[in-house]
């Protein structure tokens, strides 16, 4: 059998790690059509089906992660000896963070490590987008939910995330409802799948017959509870600034377990950059407040 092209598995791995065609088509300057040729040729080459597709994106089979977890590193490695060398500053650092994220937790915090480190010229940018270090070389490290085993990845963890219903002060005083009866409450979701299916699932009660709206990105879910559009189910750490302004309201002491966490990612070459490990020992410590913050809540 001949060796199957270098691109058909560049476009495997950009696939597999952005999740989306049309974002790992675009990074690779092709048509969605021309890369879901690439990954049918290379599927059919190996008689695997690499990918789930669903109308959200795409997500790896068993027989995907394993190809990844075992070309991805290569892919990186060759990215990285072709890539012309340039000058790297130690007073720069490049951070990649999603966007509810970056206004739910890091940014309130972000002042204290830019005065402890005036030096520091800190770029952070706010994306959705899964980072691929070895095509983005100015990106240092980034702030993503996962199960943190990214291949070609050095991940530490730092927070554990969980669901709440939230809601809005002047939606709870309008329905006057009790927070026992959910399925009577505007939810906003989606039928038979996700979250709300899982969370009347471990706590029972009864899933509703529609839900009101369906948001696909956490920032627009957390402005439609705030707004009092409906009722949400809110991600405790990302949502955590605007439950403490009073903006929203939690409505059961009981916690649905992500399966997500909180993760600071970075790849081997920035693991001795100054600027990053003073951001490591920074967050971490913050981190610590934070758990020790919530475990004081929770006892009051």
């Amino acid at each position: 059998m001949s060796r199957p092209p270098l691109n058909t598995l560049l476009g495997f791995a950009a696939a597999a790690r952005s999740g989306n065609l049309t974002r790992a088509a675009e990074s690779m300057h092709l048509t969605v059509s021309a890369l879901s040729h690439q990954i049918r040729a290379l599927e059919e080459r190996l008689g695997r089906r690499l990918f789930d597709r669903g109308p959200r994106g795409v997500g790896l089979t068993d027989e995907g992660r394993r190809l990844l977890a075992e070309v991805g590193p290569h892919l990186e490695a060759l990215e990285q000896a072709l890539r012309p060398a340039g000058p790297r500053s130690d007073e720069v650092l490049t951070i990649s963070v999603m966007p509810s994220m970056a206004s739910g937790w890091l940014v309130p915090r972000l002042g204290r490590f830019l005065a402890a480190h005036p030096q520091l010229e800190l770029n952070l940018l706010s994306s959705e987008r899964l980072v691929d270090f070895g095509r983005d070389p100015d990106i240092d490290a980034a702030l993503r939910m996962g199960a943190g085993d990214w291949p070609g990845v050095l991940a530490e963890h730092l927070l554990d995330e969980s669901l709440a219903p939230v809601a809005s002060p002047a939606l709870i005083d309008r329905l006057g409802l009790p927070p026992t009866e959910l399925h009577r409450w505007p939810l906003l979701g989606e039928r038979g799948q996700g979250h709300w299916t899982r969370w009347f699932s471990a706590h029972g009660g009864q899933e509703p017959e529609r839900y009101v709206a369906y948001l696909d990105d956490l920032e627009s879910l957390h402005r439609a509870a705030v707004d009092g559009m409906g009722v949400a189910l809110g991600r405790m750490v990302r949502s955590r600034v605007l439950i403490e302004s009073g903006q929203l309201v939690v409505l059961s002491d009981a916690r649905l377990p992500s399966d997500f966490n909180h993760y600071l990612a970075y790849p081997s070459r920035s693991k001795d950059h100054p600027g990053l490990l003073a951001f490591r020992d920074w967050i971490h410590a913050e981190v610590r407040a934070h758990r020790g913050a919530a475990d004081t809540t929770a006892r009051d």
